[in-house]
């Protein structure tokens, strides 16, 4: 049942990733035409694992910023780069009117057995941080794991490391993606006890495929109850995958407002669709004036 408890539709944000061929780029562009117009807080462009995607991630980013008229977040690594080369980056951002970054340590290369820093590079986020944070010209975003990070000894040296984070000068988290909404609750109230007051993000993913969401869960360490394996085992049967899809979504979200989540983020894989009807039964209206940004 979707909870009613809360009828004001939350800010919400998206996350893309940047197109590496022709094909991919008309993608992204679709995937900005049909969301901009619900008046995204930021969008946010990533970087691929081990920095694959650092000069596509630049030029996507220019270019959403330039054409758009939306509010674009770089993501930013610590991987494959010296501290000059990272700050450089970083420096180009704002050169071209970036000044929000999701801060982030990076996945490893593919292939490599964990993260290695680089000799002249930041040993990890919280350096990263700090360096962009003395810099004075960035709202810096950082992530965070509602499910113990694959890495991390506990799940409550995921929450020390959160904390180091903002106190190194990030102002807002955003979440690894969730499958249940307790999953999120018992993260922000540990948060909390641990004297965490900065803004913390649910980050959502609409499950456009399920094996491919799965698969992806537990590379990332997200829990996976074992209902949602029989809800579409089921669905797919009835060819009902996408209605379960934007139902499961809806509900979660709407879970997390009952419990006064005002804000959502949006991981969108660069297909709108299923985003966008979600937003849509949240009561997020398209603003007219926004329908032809791009």
């Amino acid at each position: 049942m979707i909870g009613t408890k809360n009828m004001t539709a939350p800010a919400i944000s998206y996350e893309f990733f940047p197109p590496q061929n022709l094909e991919a780029s008309f993608r992204l562009w679709d995937t900005v035409q049909t969301l901009a117009p619900m008046d995204p807080r930021f969008v946010s462009v990533t970087y691929g694992a081990g920095g694959t995607t650092r000069d596509l991630t630049r030029d996507a980013v220019a270019t959403l910023h330039k054409s758009s008229g939306l509010n674009v977040a770089a993501h930013l690594t610590c991987v494959d780069a010296t501290k000059a080369e990272t700050l450089a980056i970083a420096e180009e951002f704002a050169r071209v009117g970036v000044n929000e970054i999701v801060a982030l340590r990076g996945d490893p290369p593919k292939g490599s057995d964990g993260f290695v820093p680089h000799p002249d590079g930041f040993a990890n986020s919280v350096e990263l941080i700090e360096a962009l944070a003395d810099t004075g010209k960035f709202t810096i975003r950082v992530g965070a794991y509602p499910d113990k990070h694959p890495e991390a000894s506990n799940a409550q040296a995921d929450i020390d490391w959160l904390k180091r984070k903002i106190d190194a000068g990030a102002s807002e988290a955003i979440t690894q993606f969730f499958f249940e909404p307790e999953t999120f609750l018992r993260f922000r109230d540990a948060c909390a006890a641990a004297g965490i007051d900065a803004p913390i993000i649910p980050g959502i993913l609409p499950i456009e495929n399920w094996k491919g969401a799965r698969n992806f869960a537990k590379r990332c360490g997200t829990d996976i109850p074992r209902w949602l394996d029989d809800a579409f085992s089921k669905a797919e049967r009835d060819g009902r995958t996408d209605l379960l899809a934007t139902a499961l979504c809806t509900e979660l979200c709407s879970d997390l407002m009952d419990e006064g989540v005002d804000a959502l983020h949006f991981y969108t894989l660069n297909r709108p669709e299923l985003t966008r009807d979600v937003c849509f039964a949240l009561g997020i209206t398209p603003n007219v004036a926004l329908e032809n940004v791009a």
